[in-house]
């Protein structure tokens, strides 16, 4: 399909969309909805009991949020019967069979209309119950594949990824597939219905050993980062991502079928408006403990290249893909990142974050400002764990000597100490890989897709996902930053 009739490629289809409470999903809800008045149907698959109650978190968790004030302004009075035209949230489950769809009637409906199936729903958790994350990143998306399949006139099937499958693998990194029984370390065979089976074992025998719910979930998750490990990737979350990138390489039978992999997601750079964000994710952690006072400092190489990428850019590069991979019964990967066209090193990163919390500290719940000194990186982890010993353990070790022989007596500062060690150590465990992340990723094919939009002579603008246009300084500190506070402000 020639790229002018992007736009054109909207009207009158039908779009599935899984993960619809997802940040990206309702960006692009957004996007379509603003651009394309003439889309047919919209169906959001969300966790619910029924149809009415779906559509009752459709209001609450998408609508009702301020990602929609542009639309909302415009349309006044109108936005609700211009949405409920348009949009239809149904009731289901990635985990399931069938999506969890059980109106027979409404299955051959959408099997019969649906041109378009987008996943982007996925458990983020880089320590998530293994279960848990099987369920929706692995086997998740090869139901969603099955359900794609019974689209008798499905044009093309997106699947968001994460750029970071690779796991910690240096220097260029391709937009290449998957394939079954894959590993990063290639120590062992990955069998996943394997792990499946384990997965199930272990719960049963927790079960049958009268395992707590806590006890439960802490298996889960310790089991999740061990197979991860086991198979060379550093964390539950982008393994049972890459399991589930093997399961859609596998099964998809030639079915048009696009994997936008993206880097860490922030807030939008333009549209609908500049700085809409939703959720604490990767780095927005580091940065808001940061700002209250929680974080003095932290861990990784100034160097390395922190990859962001807004999600206005990523929902971009999906339209555009979906346009241009429409109806080729073939695979294409995109990476969607910014290290190829405009890194931005850790150290700027942390630069920024300081200037902004020294110029604009937080304002806590009582109204107070807490003031910050600049972020103390540590480029290794002999420094790092140098600096934690004299600066934490050491005084911990006191503490706890001291509630020994004064009967508790400092206990309430022991324990807000302790916690706030063992906030820093997780963070360090969890993000390591990233901070000390030597890999650059390659995205031909983005670039390809970005210079057809640009020798079809229309207007790019509207569906721009270069970032070789931001200025982090302004992008980080004028947008980012206050976009995050202003979300934090409002939990």
């Amino acid at each position: 399909m020639e790229l002018e009739g992007r736009l054109r490629f909207f009207e009158n289809k039908t779009i599935l969309i899984i993960g619809a409470t997802g940040f990206l999903a309702k960006v692009f809800v957004e996007k379509i909805l603003r651009v394309q008045p003439n889309v047919k149907r919209i169906y959001l698959l969300l966790r619910a009991s029924d149809n009415e109650s779906a559509t009752q978190r459709f209001c609450h968790e998408v609508k009702g949020q301020d990602l929609f004030n542009v639309l909302r302004k415009s349309l006044g009075a109108n936005l609700e019967s211009y949405v409920f035209e348009r949009v239809t949230p149904i009731s289901g489950d990635i985990c399931d069979v069938n999506l969890g769809i059980k109106d027979d009637i409404l299955r051959e409906e959408m099997w019969n209309e649906i041109d378009i199936v987008l996943n982007s729903a996925a458990t983020t958790n880089f320590d998530e119950r293994y279960d848990i994350a099987l369920g929706i990143n692995t086997y998740g998306a090869l139901h969603v594949l099955n359900f794609a399949k019974k689209c008798i006139k499905l044009k093309v099937l997106v699947h968001v990824s994460t750029a970071y499958v690779c796991g910690e693998k240096v220097g260029h990194i391709l937009e290449s597939p998957f394939y079954m029984e894959e590993t990063l370390n290639g120590t062992s065979r990955l069998d996943i219905n394997a792990e499946k089976e384990l997965v199930e074992d272990y719960l049963d025998k927790l079960r049958v050993h009268g395992a707590t719910k806590e006890e439960i979930t802490s298996t889960m998750k310790d089991l999740g980062i061990k197979r991860a490990k086991l198979y060379g990737w550093p964390n539950t979350y982008v393994y049972t991502k890459a399991l589930g990138e093997m399961l859609l390489g596998h099964f998809n039978q030639n079915l048009p079928l696009v994997i936008i992999r993206p880097t860490i997601v922030t807030s939008t750079y333009k549209e609908p408006f500049s700085g809409w964000i939703e959720g604490v994710r990767t780095i927005d952690g580091v940065i808001a403990a940061y700002g209250k006072g929680k974080l003095k400092c932290f861990l990784g190489h100034p160097n390395t290249i922190m990859n962001v990428i807004p999600a206005d850019m990523v929902v971009n590069s999906m339209i555009m893909a979906m346009v241009a991979h429409a109806n080729k019964s073939s695979q294409i990967i995109f990476h969607v990142c910014s290290s190829m066209r405009n890194p931005m090193k850790l150290s700027s990163l942390s630069d920024f974050i300081s200037l902004y919390f020294t110029q604009n500290p937080w304002i806590d719940r009582n109204g107070k400002s807490i003031n910050v000194r600049k972020l103390i990186v540590f480029s290794n982890i002999a420094r790092f764990q140098a600096y934690m010993a004299v600066r934490y353990k050491l005084p911990l070790k006191v503490l706890w000597l001291a509630n020994l022989v004064l009967f508790q007596y400092y206990r309430e500062i022991y324990i807000t100490l302790n916690r706030k060690v063992e906030v820093l150590m997780r963070m360090v465990d969890l993000y390591r890989p990233y901070v000390f992340f030597a890999g650059c990723f390659d995205d031909s094919n983005t670039e390809k897709l970005r210079v057809a939009i640009r020798e079809s002579g229309v207007n790019v603008h509207l569906f721009d996902f270069d970032p070789k246009c931001i200025d982090w300084k302004d992008y980080i500190m004028n947008t980012h930053i206050p976009g995050l506070i202003k979300y934090s402000m409002k939990r």
